[in-house]
């Protein structure tokens, strides 16, 4: 057996640090890009790829890689054929992340532990999965249920109607509880003039107001804003590509705003990044003032690749990281919230591994005493949340910060079992506290160090984001 109970936990402190404390904590998984309508009604699959390939960009990159067509990846290959090429791949991801997590999520829920995915074992897989889902409690919220999820954050535009939060909240059988997360992206995105139009009408309709000046924009966010707080939204999320170390002035930013909404001109490079950041200044003044916690995501260099990009569009498996540098603007902008008392509780995700050090040190150069951990150096992100990826994360924290106030894993993910990635990082968590306690680096007190375990699983997401 590959994936056993005992995988990766390879001291007697790390196996009961893990089966006595960290595998039975319910999950937060508070940072995910689930379908908000599969979730409401309880979406049933037909068979694994449904479930597990569909929009997986981090499996159709693998597949890529070793040469699979596209007509397999995201095309119009049936879900049978497209299945028997990750399984026939399978055996060549050998110390990738994926050949771990695909035999973990096979574990859980489906108890496939006797064999290993190749195309050999393909049909057996196949059908005991298909067997799987079409038993009661293996809809899209079932297996949550399974994986003993307590709460999951979608991420939803302002623009969003949130029925399905709404519907969900309702629901007195939905088993856990999803909420939304206010990701505003859009609205900073004025490159794109037309587009970026075209967001704002979507945004005057659904906060039912006319929008043609700056003040009337902003009233409309504050409104859908407001809308997603009563809705139990309790966490924001921004992506950043690039920000000023000077944001624009009001009167600049209403100025490039009535030049934008004019629809006849586009800003210069300078000019857009200055309106974007006096954005962010406002969303995290906003998400202050409401007492949500912010997420800002550094490092990601979107869509590197523009013939894939035109064929496929975003969010394909055709991103890569940046090498930009953040390290003066990002402290612009906390110190300019600082200053204004309007620093919400903040996590701070790299993308890039040569930031680590930058964004745990930048962290407590803005603790205020108020809230433990109120600036977080965020879990391992995206190409990082693999087990080299997820240890450098937990040695940086260690060494520059306070692991103990670590508010812990997240998914990341579009799909719907992708929920052991917080078994994995729990695993390697209680690997690295029990080689550590068995080497005499930290005291071999299992009262002690299970409880920090308990806090970064479970307890200080609880605590933090105040669900």
């Amino acid at each position: 057996m590959f994936i056993h109970d005992d995988f990766l936990l390879d001291t007697p402190q790390a196996r009961e640090l893990f089966h006595g404390t960290a595998e039975a904590l319910p999950i937060i998984d508070y940072h995910s890009h689930l379908d908000p309508a599969a979730l409401a009604t309880d979406k049933r699959f037909a068979n694994i790829t449904q479930a597990w390939l569909a929009g997986d960009h981090y499996k159709w990159r693998a597949m890529r890689t070793a040469g699979v067509p596209e007509e397999f990846c995201s095309g119009t290959a049936t879900d049978r054929e497209k299945f028997n090429r990750w399984a026939a791949i399978t055996p060549k991801l050998i110390r990738n992340p994926l050949y771990h997590w695909t035999h973990l999520e096979l574990r859980r829920p489906f108890g496939i532990t006797d064999v290993l995915l190749s195309a050999e074992t393909a049909d057996s897989v196949w059908t005991r999965t298909a067997e799987a889902f079409a038993k009661p409690g293996f809809g899209a919220r079932g297996i949550l249920n399974q994986m003993k999820v307590e709460l999951v954050c979608t991420t939803d535009d302002p623009v969003d109607a949130l029925e399905h939060h709404v519907a969900l909240a309702k629901n007195p059988e939905a088993g856990l509880k999803v909420l939304p997360t206010w990701r505003a992206d859009k609205a900073r995105n004025v490159v794109d003039v037309a587009g970026w139009n075209a967001w704002v009408d979507k945004l005057s309709a659904q906060a039912n107001r006319e929008i043609a000046t700056f003040d009337d924009f902003m009233a409309a966010l504050q409104q859908r804003h407001d809308f997603f707080h009563a809705c139990g939204c309790r966490v924001s999320d921004y992506a950043i590509d690039g920000f000023s170390v000077m944001p624009a002035s009001e009167p600049e930013a209403k100025a490039a705003f009535a030049r934008l909404r004019s629809g006849k001109t586009t800003l210069s490079a300078e000019e857009a990044l200055r309106f974007s950041t006096y954005l962010l200044d406002v969303f995290g003044a906003m998400d202050c003032a409401s007492g949500w916690v912010r997420q800002l995501h550094l490092g990601a260099l979107r869509n590197p690749n523009g013939r894939a990009f035109v064929d496929l569009g975003p969010d394909t498996g055709f991103d890569a990281i940046s090498d930009f540098s953040y390290g003066v603007p990002l402290a612009a902008l906390l110190n300019r919230a600082a200053t204004n008392n309007t620093l919400p509780k903040t996590i701070l995700y790299n993308l890039n591994p040569r930031d680590n050090e930058l964004l745990a040190v930048m962290c407590g150069s803005f603790q205020d005493g108020t809230v433990a951990g109120k600036v977080q150096f965020g879990a391992a992100w995206w190409f990082l949340d693999q087990m080299d990826g997820m240890t450098r994360h937990i040695e940086t924290i260690s060494q520059l910060a306070l692991l103990s106030q670590f508010v812990g894993m997240l998914t990341d993910s579009r799909s719907f079992l992708s929920f052991p990635r917080h078994e994995y990082f729990r695993r390697i968590l209680c690997r690295i506290l029990g080689r550590d306690m068995q080497g005499g680096l930290i005291p071999n007190d299992m009262k002690h160090i299970s409880g920090i375990v308990a806090d970064i699983s479970y307890n200080n997401a609880k605590g933090y984001f105040g669900f």
